[in-house]
């Protein structure tokens, strides 16, 4: 028997400001802050890594508080920035950067971004890598008729077996979700041809697909760390008695 989701968990997930919003909640959902499990996180990096095995460097865009900058230092060297001061990495916004950084470039940019801006982080991120752009995304971002010509220059979609649950503001180990997620990857003609996989993609792509592949179950449990929790979960807000929020 399915649940019906509460009121809750559908406006932690709702794109405009809800009348319950305090200032902190209708700022997190103004910027679609939605922080990523970081097991999540190390999952697209060693997805990364088979498609770009040389691959060393990354630029995060959408930081946030580190939840995937954070698990990515164990594989790679990682610039962090966001649009909004979270207290980690510079303050940059990724889609009109500052003259001095409107040339920076690593190997992959890596994020999840604000669905909204989906369209726009890809191709931004094409242009400040060298190898190509990673984007953790619902997998409902492929059913759109406006999305079509940039699904169509996909590399590779890896969906999540698990569920990967996420919150309005914070990561919540305890979270559920009926929402389904994967990471999505553009590439660069000249990486997509260094890849291991490149007779595979190679070969969607004469067929007008894309190479997609499954994260197995189990990979939550494989990739979840100790020191997770004390690294990036906050406490919930406590509730009162008449069931609001502290």
């Amino acid at each position: 028997m399915s649940r019906k989701p509460s009121r809750a968990v559908m406006e932690g997930h709702a794109p405009a400001l809800v009348e319950t919003d305090d200032a902190q909640t209708a700022l997190y959902r103004a910027l679609n802050y939605l922080p990523t499990p970081p097991w999540a996180a190390r999952a697209g990096a060693e997805m990364l890594l088979r498609l770009d095995p040389t691959a060393r460097t990354i630029w995060e865009p959408a930081c946030g508080e580190g939840h995937i900058a954070g698990p990515l230092q164990d594989y790679f060297a990682v610039c962090v920035t966001d649009i909004h001061p979270h207290g980690f990495g510079l303050v940059e916004d990724f889609l009109q950067p500052s003259p001095t950084r409107r040339f920076w470039k690593a190997d992959w940019v890596k994020t999840n971004p604000p669905f909204k801006d989906l369209e726009a982080f890809v191709a931004r991120g094409l242009e400040a890598s060298k190898a190509g752009v990673a984007l953790l995304l619902r997998t409902s971002a492929v059913e759109s008729i406006k999305r079509h010509d940039i699904m169509q220059r996909l590399a590779v979609q890896v969906t999540f077996s698990e569920r990967v649950p996420m919150v309005l503001g914070r990561w919540d180990p305890e979270a559920s979700s009926a929402t389904s997620y994967g990471w999505f990857y553009w590439m660069h003609p000249a990486a997509e041809a260094a890849s291991p996989l490149a007779l595979a993609i190679e070969a969607a792509r004469a067929e007008g697909l894309w190479l997609h592949g499954l994260f197995p179950p189990g990979t939550r449990d494989r990739l979840w760390h100790a020191d997770d929790v004390r690294k990036y979960a906050k406490l919930a807000p406590a509730p009162l008695f008449d069931g609001g929020v502290a």
